[in-house]
């Protein structure tokens, strides 16, 4: 599907634009060459203590004389570790129109594409629109791409978005030699919905936000298809015991709000879900909310670094049938402290040290990351994951033998 609909964008942007048009191109991207080093041995039968590989992430740009443009993304990543995590997927393709009305602007993208919602740094409460793609990091910041119809219209009071999304994508999970998984493999293969449609569900989604002096909120709205799943138990097809996705249609209302106060950043997400599964699989409505603060040291010790301290409170109502957000915390009722550095240098120089923790329960985890340019086109990243300590409540439980090392070494183009 996803194929098929970048074909007839292209020849629509090729239509549109007209013969003889003169079409502007840029060519951009990225590849990676990773390694990933676990230092104790993994709890199943399988599971590597070191994998390597290499991620392409190529971006091509057309925009005709009108301004109209194309924008095709593709992402792949090969893993010598876990067959899951090597994978392909088409992170953007959309054509992008424009124009105004009054004195409003409004922005149509119609393809693929990813849209990012939230303010906080623990997790994205009202982040809904991208599906989450889990091999790629126990945090589920990477996120896949989704087909959909996409207007914005803009003027002095917001900025309104609609979105139509017509085709649902399943969750990205760990196989069974891959480390950071679940005690069961979720199976890809067993996927279902509460939908008769099933993927094909038509989900929408909408979003006002706007700035008021000092304070920029958002409000959302979400109706469709959960990007959470259910997790079933089933027997996969050698008899073995496994997990199924199960997704719910869900409504979703969300707040997203930052405060700026001087060096100050105050931020909030705040969702209600209704239609959704807990941990034991069980309907039931529930509120979750992030809530914390960022405070910025600029210039310390006279030099040209800046130092941000930030602290978060993640609450679920849910309480301890909570589904898991990230790996290893369901994130319940847990505490996130943060420290970045910026060296604002010429290398772009970053130091993120954070530490997130279970209040109920005994489950902690260290996290240090680094980023440096090496050279006008390479750069380096280095992250490490240290898991002090998961409970064995936790649902997670087992990936208490995956603390990593990551390195990764990044050509830009």
């Amino acid at each position: 599907m996803l194929l098929r609909a970048v074909w007839i964008l292209a020849l629509v942007f090729a239509v549109g634009a007209g013969a003889g048009t003169e079409i502007d191109h840029e060519f951009s991207g990225h590849l990676n060459a990773e390694s990933r080093w676990f230092p104790e041995a993994g709890a199943h039968v399988g599971q590597r203590s070191h994998a390597s590989g290499f991620v392409a992430a190529p971006e091509l740009y057309l925009e005709d004389a009108e301004g109209r443009s194309l924008t095709l993304a593709p992402f792949f990543r090969y893993d010598n570790a876990d067959s899951r995590r090597t994978h392909a997927d088409l992170r953007q393709a959309y054509l992008l129109l424009f124009g105004g009305i009054g004195e409003g602007e409004w922005e149509l993208r119609v393809g693929v594409d990813q849209v990012f919602w939230g303010v906080t740094e623990s997790q994205h409460l009202v982040d809904i629109v991208n599906q989450v793609d889990f091999v790629e990091h126990p945090a589920g910041e990477a996120k896949l791409g989704q087909p959909m119809v996409y207007l914005t219209w803009s003027s002095e009071w917001g900025v309104m978005e609609i979105l139509g999304l017509p085709y649902h994508r399943a969750r990205t999970f760990p196989g069974r030699a891959g480390r950071l998984r679940l005690p069961l493999v979720v199976e890809a293969e067993h996927v279902e919905y509460e939908s008769a449609a099933k993927e094909r569900h038509v989900d929408l989604a909408a979003r006002y936000s706007h700035s008021f002096g000092l304070l920029d909120m958002g409000v959302s709205a979400f109706s469709g298809t959960s990007r959470e799943p259910a997790l079933k138990l089933l027997l996969d097809s050698s008899g073995t015991p496994a997990l199924g996705q199960y997704y719910a249609q869900i409504r979703q209302f969300g707040l997203d709000a930052q405060l700026t106060v001087g060096s100050w950043l105050f931020k909030l997400e705040a969702i209600q879900r209704a239609g959704a599964r807990n941990l034991s699989g069980r309907e039931e409505d529930y509120v979750a909310s992030v809530f914390g603060g960022e405070y910025t040291f600029y210039s310390v010790f006279g030099s040209a670094a800046d130092l941000s301290l930030l602290g978060e409170w993640n609450y679920d109502g849910r309480g301890r049938n909570a589904t898991p957000s990230r790996s290893p915390n369901t994130l319940e009722n847990d505490l996130f402290f943060a420290a970045r550095l910026a060296f604002n240098d010429v290398q772009s120089s970053e130091i993120v040290a954070s530490m997130l923790g279970d209040v109920d329960r005994s489950t902690r985890a260290l996290a240090v990351a680094l980023e440096r340019r090496i050279a006008d086109q390479w750069s380096a990243n280095l992250e490490a994951i240290y898991l002090l300590n998961i409970d064995q409540a936790e649902i997670h439980y087992e990936t208490r033998r995956d603390s990593f090392i990551d390195l990764s070494l990044v050509y830009s183009f």
